[in-house]
């Protein structure tokens, strides 16, 4: 656990760039499977009602920031790979 906490501590600014991005396409898939069951669960009358969430730009919010903080990371992240 100390390890860990160090590693992250002493990373490089596109490493931690790339586990943000990583973290916004979790939720970005988060958001995509909670619209799926928001669809196939309600009956169509229901979906505008009170509690309704926007999933759809939510999960294409995060899934466009992700990428381009994913892509924008990628070639120092995976220079320290290699």
């Amino acid at each position: 656990m100390i390890d860990l906490f160090h590693r992250l501590l002493l990373a490089s600014d596109a490493t931690l760039m790339a586990l943000g991005g990583l973290a916004l396409w979790l939720i970005a898939g988060f958001a995509a499977l909670m619209e799926r069951r928001r669809v196939r669960k309600r009956p169509i009358d229901r979906l505008e009602a009170v509690g309704w969430m926007p999933w759809t730009p939510i999960f294409v919010g995060c899934a466009i920031i992700g990428g381009g903080m994913l892509s924008m990371s990628a070639p120092v992240v995976l220079g320290e790979l290699l």
